[in-house]
C-alpha cells in the first residue's frame, strides 16, 4: 500500500502540519527538511498532485512558452528557469509554438486550461490584446526577452539597444565606416531594439547610414548565410559586419568559410550570443554576450514571488546588461 502523509509523520516524529507545509513549498527548519526528505525516500512517498491541487488551488507547475526548441538562447534560458523552479518544488510544462502566432495563442490557452500556477513566455509579434484578456484570470505572467505594448505585467529584458550601440561603436572607434548589419524581423521587439542601437551610434558619430548595408534576416541560420553573401557581393563591400543573433551569426560564419573570406583581414565580424562559437572560430570571434543564466533566474524568481502574493513593484521591468567580449575578429584600420 502506498505511503501516506501520516506515515511520513510517524517516521519523522513531526506534525502533519509541518510536513504539509514542506510539501506545499513552505519553509521549515533545516533539520526538519532533512528528516522529511529522508522519510520520503525511505517510504517511497508520492505526493498526490491532483488531490493537493484541489485542496490548495495550486498545481505546483509553471508553464513556459518559447518560440523555438531549436534556438540555443531560448533553451538555455529555460534550463536556468528550471534550476530555480526545481529548488522551489515546482515542475515545468514546456511548450514550443514554432514561431507561429496562432499556435502561440493555442499553447497559451493550453497552459491556462492546465491550471498552471504561473506562466513565463517569450512572446512573438503583437499578441498583447490576447494576453491582456488572459491576465484577467489572475495567473502570474512574466514576459522574457520581448516587451509587449500596453500589457501590464512583469518583463525581463536585456538592454538590446545599448548592446548594439557598444558593438558598432567598437567597430567605429577602430576606423570602420562601412559597417553592415544583419538584423532580425520587423515584428520582433529585440530586432527593433538592436537596429535602433545601430542607427543611434551612427547618428552620434555623425555617420550617414548606407541602407544597402542593412540586411534583414529571419533570425535563422539560412538568412544569416544569405545576408552575408549579399553584403560580400556588393560593388563596395563593408569592412565590418555586425550580426544580431546567434543563428544568423552561425549562418554568416558558414558563408565566410565558403567564400574563403579572411577574418579580420578581409572582413571584421562581431557576432551574438554564444561563447562556444567564439572559441571554435579562428580567429576567436568578438561577440555580444547576453546574461542567459541571470535572465532565467530573474524570470523564475519573479513568477514565484507573484505566486506567493508579493505584488511589490508590480509591474516590474528589469533590463539586464550585456557584455561585449572582445577577441581577434576586428581589424584596426586607424593607420
Amino acid at each position: 500500500m502506498a505511503a501516506t502523509i501520516k506515515d511520513v509523520a510517524k517516521y519523522t516524529g513531526l506534525s502533519i502540519a509541518t510536513i504539509s507545509k514542506y510539501l506545499n513549498g513552505g519553509n521549515v527548519l533545516e533539520e526538519n527538511r532533512k528528516l522529511i526528505e529522508e522519510a520520503i525516500r525511505a517510504l517511497d512517498f508520492k505526493v498526490n498532485e491532483i488531490a493537493r491541487g484541489l485542496k490548495t488551488n495550486k498545481t505546483m507547475t509553471i508553464g513556459v512558452l518559447i518560440p523555438d526548441f531549436n534556438n540555443l538562447f531560448f533553451t538555455t534560458i529555460v534550463s536556468n528557469i528550471e534550476n530555480v523552479l526545481i529548488k522551489n518544488g515546482y515542475s515545468t510544462i514546456l511548450c514550443d509554438y514554432k514561431n507561429d502566432i496562432e499556435l502561440e495563442k493555442e499553447k497559451f490557452n493550453f497552459l491556462v486550461n492546465k491550471q498552471v500556477d504561473g506562466i513565463i513566455i517569450i512572446p512573438q509579434g503583437d499578441i498583447g490584446g490576447y494576453i491582456k484578456e488572459q491576465l484577467k484570470k489572475n495567473i502570474p505572467l512574466v514576459l522574457v526577452d520581448r516587451a509587449l505594448e500596453d500589457v501590464e505585467c512583469d518583463t525581463i529584458l536585456v538592454d538590446n539597444m545599448n548592446a548594439s550601440y557598444n558593438a558598432v561603436e567598437h567597430l567605429i572607434t577602430r576606423g570602420h565606416r562601412r559597417i553592415g548589419i544583419i538584423r532580425g524581423p520587423d515584428n520582433i521587439f529585440t530586432s527593433i531594439e538592436r537596429l535602433k542601437g545601430y542607427i543611434r551610434v551612427h547618428k552620434d558619430y555623425s555617420m550617414k547610414i548606407d541602407e544597402s548595408l542593412v540586411k534583414k534576416g529571419d533570425n535563422d541560420v539560412e538568412s544569416g548565410y544569405r545576408c552575408l553573401n549579399e553584403l560580400m557581393e556588393m560593388d563596395v563591400p563593408p569592412t565590418a559586419v555586425y550580426i544580431t543573433n546567434y543563428e544568423m551569426t552561425l549562418g554568416a560564419i558558414m558563408a565566410i568559410n565558403e567564400r574563403n573570406v579572411k577574418v579580420p583581414d578581409d572582413l571584421s565580424v562581431i557576432g551574438f550570443d554564444n561563447l562556444h562559437i567564439a572559441r571554435i572560430v579562428k580567429p576567436p570571434l568578438t561577440i555580444v554576450v547576453q546574461p542567459m543564466e541571470q535572465i532565467g533566474e530573474v524570470a523564475a524568481n519573479t513568477v514565484l514571488k507573484r505566486i506567493k502574493g508579493d505584488m511589490s513593484n508590480y509591474p516590474s521591468m528589469v533590463r539586464l546588461k550585456t557584455e561585449l567580449m572582445i577577441n581577434q575578429s576586428v581589424k584596426d584600420l586607424r593607420g
